[in-house]
């Protein structure tokens, strides 16, 4: 979730309080800053809507990102696997503007180049981040939560009077029948199943209508029919929206995975389907252990 929302979350609750009392693949084409009048536009037109080239970043002399190349498709689902300390997480810091790397080229579609731009505005443009462990406002419902990721004015006063118009209710319904907490709509977020609490997050993000997702490790803690659901949920999105998946559970990963790839190093090791991957000398000797 992105810094913004959190902060809107607080405004959101202390507009409640105050209810009460009284009765929110460029190849290194240059990027324009004029693309931010048009938000929501990324140009894909070189079938690429995410491209990194060469990048690398080090803290205190050890290379976290080790001149990393990598490009998802519109519309795909790629899955990311690596060891502990492989530079995934790192990775998405660099594509969502908390970490600057010391070099290379980071583009979202052919036009934006990611390193001008700091995290809001990244978020603003439609890049979604989940982090492993869920972030949602446990003393709203499920609704108030989607209601309050949706693009609006997030300004105390106007929070205290919004309404949901039509569209916007339609919206709210779709994603909450998308996240399979159609039936707990009224329930208090805090009350959710951890697995109820990442859909619920997720769900956040979906109101916001991003074209790129970073799911970091979505099932870690989830039963297996949660984990289940969860692929479900995630191939129903996979064409709608672009998923950047990084996670360590092999079954889920066979389950929704198309394209994999394996980082090591700070860079790409291997690429390609996960049975391809799994059989790769090198992949087995740092990831898979056999």
């Amino acid at each position: 979730m992105t810094p913004d929302l959190l902060e809107e979350g607080a405004q959101r609750l202390q507009a409640r309080e105050q209810t009460k009392g009284s009765n929110t693949q460029s190849g290194g084409h240059n990027a324009g800053y004029s693309r931010l009048a048009t938000p929501g536009e990324v140009d894909i037109a070189h079938g690429r809507i995410l491209y990194l080239e060469d990048v690398s970043v080090s803290f205190d002399g050890f290379k976290a990102i080790n001149n990393l190349s990598l490009d998802i498709a519109p519309g795909e689902l790629r899955c990311i696997i690596g060891p502990n300390g492989a530079g995934k997480t790192t990775m998405m810091d660099i594509i969502t503007g908390k970490t600057r790397p010391q070099s290379g080229t980071v583009f979202f579609g052919s036009t934006i180049d990611l390193l001008r731009y700091n995290e809001s505005q990244i978020a603003q443009m439609g890049i979604g981040r989940k982090f492993q462990k869920p972030t949602v406002f446990e003393q709203l419902t499920v609704f108030e939560n989607l209601e309050l990721a949706l693009k609006t004015d997030k300004n105390v006063k106007p929070s205290m009077f919004f309404k949901l118009d039509s569209q916007q209710s339609d919206r709210l319904a779709e994603i909450l029948h998308t996240i399979h907490l159609a039936d707990n709509a009224r329930r208090m977020a805090g009350n959710l199943s951890h697995g109820q609490k990442q859909w619920l997050e997720i769900g956040m993000l979906l109101m916001q209508d991003p074209k790129l997702l970073l799911l970091d490790e979505p099932v870690a803690g989830m039963t297996d029919e949660e984990t289940a659901r969860t692929a479900e949920l995630f191939l129903s999105l996979k064409g709608k929206h672009s998923l950047m998946v990084v996670e360590h559970d092999m079954g889920f990963i066979r389950s929704i995975s198309e394209i994999v790839t394996v980082l090591c190093d700070g860079a790409v090791l291997a690429q390609g389907t996960l049975d391809q991957v799994q059989q790769d000398e090198r992949v087995i000797e740092v990831y898979l252990g056999r």
